[in-house]
């Protein structure tokens, strides 16, 4: 018996590096550096809060690929270009994830990023309740 294939690739957000969107391994889905970057155009957005919209937008759909959802997420790692995108962050985490006793673990780490980008979301999620494949 071979095991399903573990790669989620999602149209319009390839990395330009030979590697997946994310993958899964059963009932545990770990993403790649997920951009804000337009995945219907594939432009970055100049600013911090279209580049948040568009990420955490883009969280969802590489989890949909999968099979979850932001509701499996159990840990977020946010790498910022600086501190001044953390409203930013913030205002769409809120609304992502807006029940304070309902929340992924969430860490932000300031690294210096590429290309323009402001920030990027990694993330592990456990999906309840799914196939063991």
């Amino acid at each position: 018996m071979t095991r399903p294939l573990r790669s989620l690739d999602v149209p319009g957000l390839a990395h330009n590096a030979p590697i997946p969107t994310g993958a899964r391994v059963g009932n545990v889905i770990c993403t790649s550096a997920i951009s804000g970057k337009d995945a219907a155009t594939g432009e970055l957005p100049p600013g911090a809060a279209a580049q948040a919209a568009h990420a955490f937008r883009n969280l969802a759909t590489v989890l949909a690929a999968g099979g979850g959802s932001v509701a499996d997420v159990v840990k977020l790692t946010v790498y910022a270009k600086d501190n001044s995108v953390r409203d930013a962050i913030n205002a769409e985490w809120l609304q992502c994830f807006p029940n304070p006793e309902d929340r992924p673990a969430r860490h932000i780490v300031v690294h210096d990023l590429q290309h323009g980008m402001l920030l990027q979301l990694e993330c592990l999620a456990v999906l309840a309740g799914a196939n063991q494949g």
